[in-house]
């Protein structure tokens, strides 16, 4: 149970409330990601690595322009150079993509960061920060999913769809790193008011 589709559903909604209500361009572009449920941020960082064709992690303006277009992004030019300023601390005319990714997300306690962490490496089981299908093999009980029990997924089908939750939408490769983790909870944190809830919501999910 990755964030409860409820959960997804209500933060989408006030994602959008919110939009309305904010002139601060960075905020705008999170309640954006947002909007699109818990893997919204994550997928924008997936058409961001996608671009990084020199593997440099970083972005020029174009570069930056053009992967929020990719994204269907509905932001203007001078939105986007704003943004952009804000993150380009140097002037060196490009920016860190994993630096803007940890700002885009939205705040969490330290108490949930460590709880998320706890679930990743629980799923880890090679240890690699990778979780694949190999590691939930002995973590994630296949047998019990609907699909299974009636024959239309193999026990792999089930895995693979269970990683896809957390995957980005635009490209779903069955690996899921720690960032991905962390901006997938970060999105479903965002529509949970209390850490004691939080953190009871994750050690339920997770049997930590």
């Amino acid at each position: 149970m990755p964030g409860t589709a409820r959960h997804d559903r209500e933060m989408a909604i006030q994602a959008k409330r919110n939009l309305s209500k904010t002139t601060d361009p960075v905020e705008r572009l999170r309640l954006q990601c947002l909007a699109r449920g818990s893997a919204g941020i994550k997928g924008l960082s997936r058409v961001f690595r996608i671009m990084d064709d020199d593997n440099s992690r970083t972005l020029d303006f174009k570069e930056f322009v053009k992967g929020l277009n990719d994204y269907a992004m509905m932001i203007d030019k001078e939105e986007a150079q704003e943004i952009f300023r804000i993150f380009d601390k140097d002037g060196s005319g490009t920016i860190d993509f994993d630096e803007f990714l940890v700002t885009l997300r939205p705040p969490m306690s330290n108490a949930r960061k460590e709880i998320i962490m706890q679930a990743f490496r629980k799923l880890d089981k090679t240890g690699d920060g990778v979780i694949t299908i190999e590691d939930l093999r002995g973590v994630y009980n296949a047998k019990h999913h609907p699909k299974y029990q009636n024959g239309d997924w193999t026990e792999d089908q089930v895995f693979r769809a269970f990683l896809d939750n957390f995957d980005s939408p635009y490209d779903k490769d069955g690996k899921v790193t720690k960032d991905e983790f962390l901006n997938y909870y970060s999105g479903v944190s965002a529509s949970v008011d209390s850490d004691a809830y939080f953190i009871l919501m994750m050690k339920k999910s997770w049997k930590l």
